[in-house]
């Protein structure tokens, strides 16, 4: 009997066609490679997996889309939030040269497999931009757009009264747009890419939380409670949500990063008029601050935006009166937004805001580290995990394998996580020094 999945009070869950969950897994199967996780990157994974040939059996705890891939407010980002391209390259030669570049492409790619797939998810190839927050910010926008544009990305810097006229709003510096970006329904796409999955041969399950993994013979033996998979090889596409279904999965992973908890929400539609005086080209926003502010529109005019604040108590009304505020200090127009719908789920944050990327042990594969960029990175991440896995050799791959890391102390890491948020806002007051 399948377990009803829980889901959040979000838009995309009031809004997205509801879709029929794949059958639990029972009894024994075998697969060439089994992707354990239902969202982006897993099914980016499986599916280009299976283009190439390969019979693949992908495992979801809960239901498609449930975790990061269907909460996120939908941003479609060609960046890393912190990491910057020169830093993948300073540390890992041509293969983060490679990465830079995969990075910067990213959203071009979203959105030519959302088309290839004939996928509906409201995707508005807009662009993105990031403004910046105070006058010292915009150099270091003029910095982020030069860095990018050498590799590949057609990144292009905005002065003050450029970006007055592209926000409608004068609260902005100047700041970097990314035409190649824009926004997508979070939880469409990845119900369409399970579509995808399907259409092309993968066997999907749903309510099969992994609960254990062992070698066997020269494959791997996946575990649910109710059966079990034998395969060659195993990629583990949990990220932030590694030990959220199942405690203990894999700690080499779940212990190198710290879950955070991210806000989002959304308003009643505006109408078309006000609608015309906030962002009139319906881009996709996030500015430079490290407690950002980010919102962009959805297909029915409603504005998607989010936040955080300390502490758990009474934490939704909270969000969404310091959201409402922040909103009103930058439109005026939109003094005093309430807002229809308030959801949250993690991020997987790591210590150097980089993601990383592991070889386990034989075929076993997996990644972690979407720090709040993880639309765009995570679906262009399973092409790379499919060649990986395919046995494309490591020189031709954007992938800079690592050894995992665990964050020192990482209970108590996580505990405190969530008290980083006064030392991003004493960080945002401050103007950075730039060479």
């Amino acid at each position: 009997m399948t377990t009803a999945v829980h889901w959040p009070n979000s838009l995309w869950a009031a809004v997205t066609p509801p879709r029929q969950p794949a059958p639990p897994l029972e009894g024994k199967a075998e697969a060439d490679v089994v992707v354990v996780g239902g969202g982006f990157s897993g099914l980016s994974t499986a599916l280009h997996l299976a283009k190439r040939g390969r019979q693949v059996t992908l495992l979801e705890g809960q239901a498609v889309g449930w975790g990061a891939s269907g909460r996120n407010n939908g941003q479609v980002i060609p960046t890393m939030s912190a990491a910057e391209p020169d830093a993948f390259v300073q540390r890992f030669g041509e293969t983060g040269e490679r990465l830079a570049h995969l990075i910067g492409q990213s959203a071009e790619m979203l959105f030519r497999l959302v088309e290839a797939e004939g996928i509906d998810c409201e995707a508005e190839q807009t662009g993105w931009f990031q403004p910046a927050h105070s006058p010292g910010r915009v150099r270091l926008s003029e910095k982020r757009v030069e860095a990018w544009r050498r590799h590949g990305s057609p990144a292009e810097f905005l002065d003050k009264a450029e970006t007055a006229r592209l926000l409608g709003s004068d609260f902005w510096y100047g700041g970097m747009l990314n035409p190649t970006g824009g926004h997508i329904n979070p939880l469409a796409l990845a119900r369409g890419l399970a579509d995808a999955c399907m259409r092309q041969g993968v066997t999907l399950h749903e309510n099969s939380a992994v609960t254990s993994y062992e070698r066997e013979r020269d494959g791997w033996r996946i575990r649910t409670d109710r059966g079990s998979v034998l395969a060659r090889a195993l990629v583990l596409a949990t990220n932030a949500y590694t030990d959220a279904v199942v405690d203990r999965l894999e700690p080499r992973i779940s212990r190198t990063i710290v879950p955070i908890l991210s806000w989002q929400m959304a308003s009643e539609p505006i109408g078309d008029n006000l609608r015309a005086t906030v962002v009139p080209g319906r881009q996709a926003v996030s500015d430079t601050r490290a407690d950002l502010r980010f919102f962009r529109y959805d297909a029915r005019n409603r504005l998607i935006t989010g936040g955080s604040v300390l502490g758990a108590y009474n934490a939704e009304s909270r969000v969404a009166a310091r959201t409402s505020e922040n909103i009103g200090k930058a439109f005026p127009q939109l003094a005093g937004m309430r807002f229809t719908h308030i959801w949250s789920g993690r991020i997987g944050i790591t210590q150097d805001r980089f993601p990383h990327f592991h070889k386990l042990g034989p075929d076993l594969w997996s990644w972690t580290g979407c720090n709040g960029r993880g639309v765009a990175l995570s679906v262009s991440l399973g092409r790379e995990l499919a060649a990986a896995v395919d046995g494309v050799p490591a020189r031709e791959l954007a992938l800079p394998l690592t050894e995992p890391e665990p964050i020192p102390f990482h209970p108590i890491a996580r505990r405190i996580a969530p008290l980083i948020l006064s030392w991003y806002k004493r960080r945002d007051l401050a103007e950075l020094k730039l060479d």
